[in-house]
């Protein structure tokens, strides 16, 4: 008995190290997330079709735009385990900011060119104008946007959290505010409709991209003899996490265009699905993202006992919390899905599916800690396996199978979507223990 109390008082302490983290770092992505549930409650406001054409082009859009920030998301692992190594990292930031604007360039001329090919899609008729203008002016934001995000997450390895968090709540406002002049033509502002929600968006990640810039002045120490190695190092971490979240991402978003051949209905309802369970899923990508820094920092220092008891804190964290919302979602989800749409033929659509989201919840919260802890340690190639074969073998053609074949459309892509998460779940964790595992063989293992 007092041995467990003395483990429970051992995992408090590490659990409340990531919750303090993480706490700041939650903030920001929840009033990062709140930017685009802004853009939902406006667009579903204006007309189903404006909410439809939204969802599928913010699909195509955030399939590339966070296979982009898949190459950010390297920064912040990679200059913790430069700081847990004790060496100078502040003089790399000039590198980190031409990092994201070249990163930034590629994909925003990736974007341009999916615009002249985009009828192969087959879009409904009425959807197929507003997506293309919505991406032909948003695909602009990719440079504000990637070098808020690389910013960010350089300030993240030092947790200096709050003022990045500030400015995303400032955008928060901005873009409701803008969002509802330029659709609706309020105040003086022309009415614009999804035009306006594109201009809204690119207008609002330039600004936060230039004030979070200005905020890093002080931080610009010269020029690094690293600075080759260092990108070498952030491509080399970078990539697998950036192909992973394209293929999580794409398994999401080929479901939103293949919803999108239905109905401007059916792809209004997924579209809010798809708003509700991104803000839960916002808790355990805080903490995911703690452990990376945490995780990294204690790769750094070859320390084997830190790496486990964070990577086993944030996994219970994950848990506990995902558990508790999936009894949200069981007993309030007609409230939850009434947040976003007053179309009671999007939310009697979109119930059904809510049962379904309860598992897909659960498993979500494991596989994203996972994939957190094996970030710190920079072994991100086993990521990328996990989402692929996770929704490009299993989640993508189950779902497929359901609606195309046996007409279980909304239901049957989310079922898809349920066991890729499933499985990647099974698959990280398992990945992790072992990698945990070898490192206890081959690594001095500091006392605590």
């Amino acid at each position: 008995m007092e041995a467990l109390t003395t483990k429970f008082q051992i995992y408090k302490k590490y659990s409340v190290d990531l919750i303090k983290l993480s706490g700041p770092i939650l903030a920001g992505n929840l009033a990062n997330m709140m930017i685009n549930v802004g853009d939902v409650l406006v667009a579903g406001r204006h007309s189903t079709v404006t909410l439809g054409a939204i969802s599928v082009a913010s699909a195509i859009f955030m399939t590339f735009m966070i296979a982009a920030v898949g190459l950010m998301a390297s920064i912040s692992p990679v200059v913790s385990n430069l700081r847990g190594e004790r060496k100078t990292t502040k003089t790399l930031l000039r590198a980190t900011v031409k990092y994201s604007l070249i990163i930034g360039l590629l994909f925003c001329l990736l974007i341009r060119y999916i615009i002249r090919h985009i009828d192969i899609i087959g879009l409904a008729l009425d959807l197929y104008p507003l997506v293309v203008e919505y991406l032909d002016i948003s695909s602009w934001g990719m440079f504000g946007g990637l070098l808020f995000i690389a910013l960010k997450e350089f300030l993240q390895a030092y947790e200096i959290v709050n003022f990045p968090n500030m400015v995303v709540v400032v955008e928060i406002f901005l873009n409701l505010f803008l969002n509802v002049a330029l659709v609706f033509g309020m105040w003086g502002f022309p009415e614009l409709g999804v035009k306006g929600l594109a201009i809204a968006s690119l207008f609002v990640r330039t600004v936060g991209g230039i004030a979070l810039l200005i905020y890093c002045i002080p931080f610009f120490k010269g020029h690094s003899r690293r600075t080759k190695s260092y990108i070498k190092e952030l491509l080399k971490t970078g990539w697998p996490i950036s192909f992973a979240l394209f293929f999580e991402f794409l398994g999401f978003n080929i479901t939103a265009v293949l919803v999108g051949k239905f109905s401007s209905l059916l792809a209004a309802a997924h579209n809010i699905i798809v708003t509700v369970t991104s803000l839960t899923y916002m808790f355990p990508m805080s903490i995911s993202n703690a452990m990376a820094i945490k995780v990294g920092f204690a790769n750094g220092e070859k320390n084997i006992l830190d790496i486990k008891r964070y990577s086993l804190a944030g996994i219970y964290l994950s848990v506990i919390f995902m558990g508790i919302n999936a009894l949200i979602y069981l007993f309030f989800p007609e409230l939850l899905l009434s947040l976003f749409t007053n179309d009671k033929n999007v939310i009697l659509v979109s119930l059904p599916v809510m049962h379904v989201v309860l598992c897909y919840l659960f498993f979500d919260g494991i596989q994203c800690s996972c994939i957190g802890s094996l970030k710190g340690l920079k072994d991100t190639k086993p990521i990328m396996m996990t989402m692929a074969i996770a929704y490009l073998v299993i989640g993508i053609p189950v779902g497929s199978i359901l609606a195309f074949k046996f007409n279980i459309v909304l239901m049957g892509f989310w079922s898809g979507l349920a066991l890729a998460l499933f499985s990647a779940s099974i698959i990280s964790s398992t990945i992790l223990l072992i990698r945990i595992r070898q490192m206890q063989k081959t690594t001095f293992c500091r006392k605590p």
